[in-house]
């Protein structure tokens, strides 16, 4: 795919396709904002609103600095203690937990349980974990908003942590295999025997890695084969992954990333902001090798995402007890999907298989959207999916579409930072994607934001994010 894809795309009229300049990050360059769009609201007869209260995250940290020490639910525990100090949320009326994380501590399997009963939640209150690789709070937030519209509860916290300074090394299967039957064996000759047959190849550990089961490839060499399909170049990548840090450091100087809570690490200084964020230029991000496709490769590790560690967590309501509890609102949680594509030459496509759909299914245009929201795996991801959205001859292909949805306008388009700057802890993300959304809408009067995330297994998620009346 990957070659007809190149061949194609660069076959097409210049109509169809993105040109370079168009995907440039440089301010002169970006889409003029769209014409104004409808005021209608996207409730529907004889369905519950649901409604986001409000949303906090720990600071997300490159992996193996301050949190170092900690277990994930440590951070999880911290997100949710924050979440009851900001909104006042009385313990007791939440109905139901769910988290998303993606690594597991197998000590903590359910680490949505033991984060709620390490921040005092009643042990009367149902958790759950899901995992869904980088949409995991996606999920954790929607199965809340269906829990929600069912009727089944009012009031559901919802999140997602990752921690990728300690994730789990396991011995070699061989090994594994001999511990199990030394643990079996009843007497000292049978153990002995065990023991004479361990070989030095068994102590080499496996060690985990961002990779596809189905395929074996990592991501970042899928993301690199996806770029160079789309013919997105070197150039670009590091422009818009300069983009990424520099409206992250305007952001968080602006005081605009306001769902950051201060955590003080136990043994260690306070942390109240994101670490990774560092503007750089174009010439020092020139100088780094490829790190996955060498030495003709175009993800380098300054526009690829971070590994980080970092926890988030939202209050969701039906809007009938958010209003009765004296609460307002930041946004409806409105539709959304799931979709799933090829895991080998589609791994990263999710948010342009995802927004046309979720467009449909709200009955929006891209033009009605004020604030996109997409995650950042690697800045080659982000430049595929604008391509594949704005073209024709893709959607016909690939999509059984009749044309493109178009590519958003990069004036609306993670204005304050994305994945690539402000770090993306796997299980975490979609929380602050959604909060990310609010809080535009709310800062630049806008109505509509749409959420959108690719993740491991070719899968994906679209949401439609409703500012909250003000």
């Amino acid at each position: 795919m990957a070659c007809m894809l190149r061949q194609t795309i660069r076959s097409l009229p210049t109509a169809c396709k993105l040109s370079s300049r168009s995907i440039s990050c440089s301010s002169h360059l970006q889409a003029p904002a769209v014409q104004a769009k409808t005021k209608k609201t996207l409730a529907k007869p004889g369905v519950k609103n649901v409604v986001i209260v409000d949303g906090v995250r720990t600071p997300f940290l490159l992996s193996g600095t301050t949190y170092a020490d900690l277990m994930p639910h440590d951070l999880a525990r911290t997100a949710l203690q924050g979440l009851l100090q900001r909104t006042n949320v009385p313990r007791e009326v939440v109905d139901y937990i769910v988290y998303g994380t993606v690594i597991q501590e197998v000590k903590t399997s359910n680490v949505a349980r033991e984060a709620a009963l390490g921040a005092g939640f009643s042990d009367k209150t149902p958790a759950h974990t899901v995992t869904m690789a980088c949409i995991s709070s996606n999920q954790a937030m929607t199965t809340g908003v269906g829990l929600i519209a069912s009727g089944q509860c009012d009031v559901v916290v919802a999140g997602g942590v990752e921690f990728m300074s300690d994730v789990p090394i396991r011995h070699s299967r061989k090994m594994r295999k001999t511990m199990l039957s030394l643990n079996k064996a009843k007497t000292l000759g049978q153990r002995l025997s065990v023991i004479s047959g361990i070989r030095p190849n068994y102590f080499a550990p496996e060690l985990p890695a961002v990779a596809e089961f189905s395929t074996s490839e990592t991501m970042g060499h899928s993301a690199d084969r996806l770029a160079a399909a789309f013919s997105v170049s070197r150039v670009e990548q590091d422009e818009y992954a300069l983009r990424s840090h520099t409206l992250a450091k305007k952001a968080q100087d602006a005081g605009l990333l306001s769902d950051v809570i201060p955590y003080k690490v136990p043994g260690k200084q306070t942390v109240d902001k994101d670490n990774g964020i560092r503007p750089s230029s174009m010439e020092q991000m020139a100088k780094l090798k490829p790190a996955f496709i060498k030495p003709h490769g175009s993800v380098t590790a300054a526009n690829s995402s971070f590994l980080t560690d970092g926890a988030s967590a939202v209050l969701i309501m039906s809007e009938e007890k958010a209003l009765a509890m004296g609460y307002k609102p930041k946004a409806y949680l409105r539709d959304f999907v799931y979709v799933s594509q090829d895991p080998k030459d589609q791994l990263l496509l999710g948010p342009t298989y995802a927004t046309p759909k979720v467009l449909e299914r709200a009955g929006l245009t891209l033009a009605d959207i004020d604030a996109f929201e997409f995650h950042e795996a690697f800045a080659g991801q982000i430049l595929s999916n604008l391509k594949a959205m704005d073209s024709d001859w893709f959607a016909q292909n690939y999509m059984g579409r009749k044309a493109k949805v178009g590519a958003p306008a990069l004036d609306k388009f993670n204005m304050w930072g994305g994945s690539l700057s402000l770090g993306h802890p796997f299980g975490a993300t979609g929380c602050r994607l959604v909060m990310a959304a609010a809080h535009r809408l709310k800062k630049d009067g806008g109505q509509y934001g749409l959420v959108a995330a690719c993740a491991a297994g070719g899968q994906g998620h679209g949401m439609i994010v409703e500012l909250y009346p003000q």
